[in-house]
């Protein structure tokens, strides 16, 4: 009962900050048995497992709370299905140390892209009006999948940042887009992992504390993904995906652990300036529309939920 309530708070915190920011379930929960002695293999394995329920949970929330658009999910799903069928094989017939190391520069260049342009960028800049197509949705689907599988989690990391540094979606859209196609990734991940591992070390009362803290906390990741405001939603999940990178791209520099912890410490205090900076200039903005008697960004989100519904009921 106790390893179940610890794997329960251990589902609830990685959906709760997944919900909201469209990543962090799968590596947070998979740090989170690999630091209890779970193989690789078997702890990605187990929060798949979890993850069919908690993606589930997390796509109809989105839904209802209108955080989805559907032409991104149906492009995105099934390129993001086959990349993580053959992450998964990969992961379980050999070491993925030497991509890990690839992957976490890159996702964390990417994430300072993302809070520089969040942060500190004119909000004009933030979304474009060309929204993603087949030839950007599809690679990203198929390379985010291949991540998600292999590395025990990154769909939200490589999907979510690529998705907010185009500037193609607004925010609350890329979060729900990125979480409801994430449903068709995670079952292709576990019957792949299925096949390879054919249930050896599987432990099911991990997967069912995972699975029952995930659903618990989807529903309050999606509302706070739709009520957050545009920069410090983006700003956050810039920092995020720094912060869960950093450390190992530090290492691999063969940096001393002292030198470590203070390039760790000032990134940390990058990212607090950067929300504080983000949080200003939404407050100024939304200041200055009053003034112009133009609409918030708050406004622009209640008007489309306002439309989103009509077109439904009409």
């Amino acid at each position: 009962m106790q390893a179940l309530l610890l794997f329960g708070v251990a589902g609830f915190l990685a959906q709760l900050v997944s919900g909201t920011l469209g990543m962090g379930y799968g590596m947070t929960s998979t740090t989170v048995l690999i630091a209890v002695g779970t193989a690789p293999a078997i702890a990605s394995a187990s929060a798949h497992f979890a993850q069919v329920g908690t993606s589930l949970a997390s796509g109809v929330s989105h839904w209802k709370f209108r955080n989805i658009d559907w032409r991104t999910v149906g492009i995105l799903a099934v390129p993001g299905a086959i990349g993580a069928v053959i992450g998964a094989f990969a992961l379980v017939a050999m070491s993925t140390d030497v991509a890990s190391a690839w992957i976490s520069t890159f996702l964390f260049l990417l994430g300072l892209y993302v809070l520089i342009r969040f942060a500190f960028l004119k909000v004009g800049k933030l979304i474009t009006e060309k929204r993603p197509g087949a030839k950007f949705l599809a690679p990203l689907g198929l390379v985010a999948g291949f991540v998600d599988a292999s590395g025990g989690g990154g769909w939200g990391p490589v999907a979510t940042t690529t998705l907010l540094s185009s500037g193609r979606l607004e925010p609350r859209k890329v979060v729900g887009s990125v979480s409801a196609s994430e449903f068709a990734v995670t079952v292709a991940a576990c019957i792949a992992f299925i096949i390879a591992l054919k249930h050896e070390g599987m432990d099911w009362l991990v997967v069912l504390g995972l699975l029952i803290g995930g659903v618990i906390a989807a529903p309050i990741g999606a509302w706070l993904a739709h009520h957050m405001p545009p920069r410090v939603l983006g700003t956050a999940a810039g920092g995020m995906i720094i912060l869960a990178n950093a450390w190992m791209l530090l290492s691999n520099l063969g940096l001393p652990r002292p030198a470590i912890v203070v390039c760790y410490a000032g990134l940390a205090v990058f990212i607090v300036v950067a929300l504080v900076t983000s949080i200003r200039s939404m407050r100024e903005e939304k200041r200055i529309n009053a003034l112009a008697g133009e609409d918030t960004p708050d406004a622009d989100a209640d008007a489309e939920l306002r439309k989103d519904r009509a077109t439904e009921l009409s």
